[in-house]
């Protein structure tokens, strides 16, 4: 069984500036997380919070190459799954950004409702991201209802 999710989203804003809005802590905040406690860099373990759900979660970066490419994991520690985020600049203007999370484990038996809502939310943190990065829209992110 193939245990990944991947969304795909073309932004018109070049590769710098889509890769810049998620590992600046000052950023992330108006698409995604309330906050971010540093910088995405290769090897730091991040605090990512939402304050609209009083919840908090780490990451622990695994790969970092610049306008290009982060890979992460993220999860409870017998469950953790990697997220790669690929930044394709297709022209000076437009970047194609592609994000896929793998490593759910087969044998649960909630699988497909697993990767379904993971692929919702990565729908939605790239819809929130297109919005923020080319209409300045910073209010989608907190607008999920649970």
């Amino acid at each position: 069984m193939d245990t990944q999710v991947t969304a795909k989203f073309k932004i018109v804003k070049p590769a710098s500036e889509v890769f810049e809005a998620i590992v600046d802590p000052e950023k992330i905040g108006n698409f995604w997380f309330s906050s971010s406690s540093e910088r995405w860099e290769q090897g730091k373990s991040i605090t990512l919070r939402y304050d609209e759900y009083n919840a908090e979660g780490k990451i622990h970066v695994v790969e970092v190459e610049e306008n290009k490419k982060i890979v992460f994991s993220w999860g409870p520690e017998d469950q953790e799954t990697i997220v790669t985020i690929l930044f394709v600049e297709l022209d000076q203007t437009s970047t194609r950004i592609e994000v896929t999370e793998s490593g759910f484990n087969e044998d649960d038996p909630e699988i497909v409702n697993t990767m379904l809502g993971q692929k919702e939310g990565w729908v939605f943190a790239l819809t929130c991201l297109k919005a923020y990065l080319e209409n300045g829209i910073t209010t989608l992110r907190g607008s999920l209802i649970h």
